[in-house]
């Protein structure tokens, strides 16, 4: 169920700075959730297409939050006119609201600190804004599952299997509510034909599993039809006999881990081979 998610907000609002030369570090810009505040400059910027960031969503409690990852830092400008810390923040906080977005939390520590999220249909973003001396630094996640780019090899599989008689693949994707393979899962498909013929008396149940979103018997059922799905392919296109696959859907019935938080229930959204 694992999705890409894209999320593209653009905020028209107060803030808006006139057209002119800015004195803006090299390569950085505006994110497109936000304008800046009138009178500020960008003196330093990051991305990553996937890291974490501790959001702060109340006194004593705290959320990492993964995916695609921004951090921008403005200054006042020379000769410009002064900005308070609540100024700054109030804007933001006006802004992400005009847009639908909530204040999750604001707190003084060394300037004014403020947690901020937006959300459009299930794409999302988080937004922590820090003023402090005329400056302001904001940092953005925009939530979304990492690209998995590294299969388990053969080998490692048959590690697995060896020891606990079991793997889990996290390799195999499919669209939200879908029984469809997505073409990224290729390599892991071939590992598990590698595997398969490398030892040709194994034989595997390919059970599919889900997080517990949604209904328990639509779970069950999509989580069987995504297992047959792997075994269609592993047939059709890794030429793997019949006789030595069969496809379970167990639902959420043997969750990995905790579906209480995104990165537990992306664990839990699975395709398991288990030996017969």
């Amino acid at each position: 169920m694992l999705k890409r998610i894209s999320l593209t907000f653009l905020i028209v609002f107060s803030m808006t700075r006139p057209v002119q030369a800015l004195a803006d570090a090299a390569g950085c810009k505006d994110p497109d959730l936000f304008t800046r505040m009138i009178g500020f400059d960008i003196y330093g910027c990051h991305q990553a297409e996937f890291d974490r960031f501790e959001f702060t969503l109340a006194s004593r409690k705290t959320e990492k939050i993964e995916g695609r990852f921004e951090s921008i830092a403005y200054r006042m400008g020379d000769g410009q006119k002064p900005a308070s810390s609540l100024q700054i923040v109030r804007n933001f906080e006006n802004a992400a609201k005009a847009a639908g977005g909530s204040v999750v939390y604001e707190w003084d520590d060394f300037g004014l600190n403020v947690t901020l999220k937006l959300t459009r249909g299930t794409s999302e973003a988080w937004v922590y804004i820090k003023a402090f001396d005329n400056r302001y630094d904001m940092t953005i996640v925009r939530r979304v599952a990492m690209k998995q780019e590294v299969a388990a090899d053969a080998a490692s599989l048959a590690g697995s299997i060896n020891e606990t008689g079991k793997v889990a693949i996290y390799g195999i994707y499919f669209d939200t509510d879908k029984a469809e393979i997505k073409a990224e899962s290729k390599p892991a498909l071939e590992e598990i034909v590698k595997l398969l013929n490398k030892d040709a008396t194994l034989k595997v149940y390919v059970v599919g599993h889900t997080d517990n979103v949604g209904s328990f018997d639509h779970n069950m059922t999509l989580s069987q039809a995504r297992a047959e799905s792997v075994v269609n392919a592993l047939v059709k296109t890794g030429g793997i006999a019949t006789t030595r696959l069969k496809a379970y859907g167990i639902g959420s019935l043997a969750a990995a881990s905790t579906n209480r938080t995104d990165q537990g229930r992306a664990k839990n959204r699975r395709v398991e081979l288990v030996a017969q």
